[in-house]
């Protein structure tokens, strides 16, 4: 029988997985990102100034519902952003943040509408990651962000925060870093296509939503 020790050991180990297999392939550099995940009495998250490929499962931060730090190393300054989005969405099991390149590089070149950065243009994007708002700049940790993000938490799956990058959510670390990489992956392409791609129909994108249960 599975305990919460077991669940919680795997899951510190899925983190640290994602964090390295992120910042292998350049979704992430030096000591920017963090990753947080949803515990049954509280939460894990990366430390403070952490290199997401050097992540150590020991070392994790542990905060308890109270938000007292109980163990491993300090917590990641944007713990009060990640609460928050916990806090507005009960489907939310993982919180991941990144300044991937093309993400930030299409906040400083001009996102299509802030509302959402990127059309429609590929199916996987409307299926893994949907429409993704921006959240004007504030410096890193500002509380104002924080409750920007949280009052739309319930209503998107990730928010693009401008010169910073991209916050997303999921039911598992796994899947969050999906729904990142897919999120990058499209930026990359909108960038490098000149005219910029069509977006899907409104037909097309009603009937990604009807068949695989997503929104947009």
């Amino acid at each position: 029988m599975s305990t919460a020790f077991d669940d919680e050991s795997r899951l510190r180990d899925e983190i640290c997985a994602v964090g390295a297999s992120l910042h292998a392939r350049g979704y992430t550099t030096g000591t920017a990102g963090n990753i947080s995940a949803r515990l049954a009495d509280g939460w894990l998250i990366t430390p403070t100034d952490a290199c997401l490929g050097k992540l150590e499962p020991a070392s994790l931060a542990k905060v308890n519902a109270g938000n007292e730090w109980i163990s491993g190393d300090k917590p990641s300054k944007t713990l009060a952003l990640h609460r928050g989005i916990y806090a507005r969405n009960a489907q939310a099991r993982c919180v991941l943040h990144t300044h991937s390149t093309h993400l930030v590089a299409l906040t400083l070149a001009g996102v299509a509408a802030p509302e959402a950065v990127l059309p429609p243009i590929t199916p996987y994007q409307v299926m893994k990651i949907g429409r993704v708002p921006l959240i004007a700049y504030a410096r890193p940790g500002a509380p104002s962000v924080a409750e920007q993000v949280a009052a739309i938490a319930g209503e998107v799956r990730g928010v693009l925060l401008e010169r910073l990058g991209p916050v997303v959510w999921a039911d598992s670390v796994t899947r969050a870093s999906h729904a990142l990489e897919e999120l990058e992956e499209t930026a990359r392409l909108w960038l490098m296509l000149t005219p910029r791609p069509a977006a899907l129909t409104p037909a097309q994108v009603a009937e990604l939503e009807s068949t695989f249960g997503v929104r947009w």
